[in-house]
């Protein structure tokens, strides 16, 4: 039997429900690494910055690195 365009949506949107509740609990787990390092004394607003550095290519981070330097510089927080 044929599947119809209905049955394919269907499945479409209860693919997407399944993936969206699976990303919530991988948003909750990373809460709770985060409350972890938290607790024992790592601040975690600098972590999240490492974390967003790390998934960075390494020409585009080191072109933010000199891009921010200019601006410190140019604003005299060196």
């Amino acid at each position: 039997m044929a599947e119809t365009a209905d049955d394919r949506l269907r499945l479409l949107i209860e693919r997407i429900e399944r993936l969206e509740e699976e990303k919530k609990g991988i948003s909750d787990d990373i809460r709770d690494v985060y409350n972890e390092a938290k607790a024992v004394g790592y601040d975690v607003k600098i972590m999240r910055q490492i974390v967003r550095l790390r998934k960075m290519k390494p020409d585009d981070r080191r072109e933010m690195d000199m891009v921010l330097e200019t601006y410190r510089s140019a604003l005299g927080l060196d």
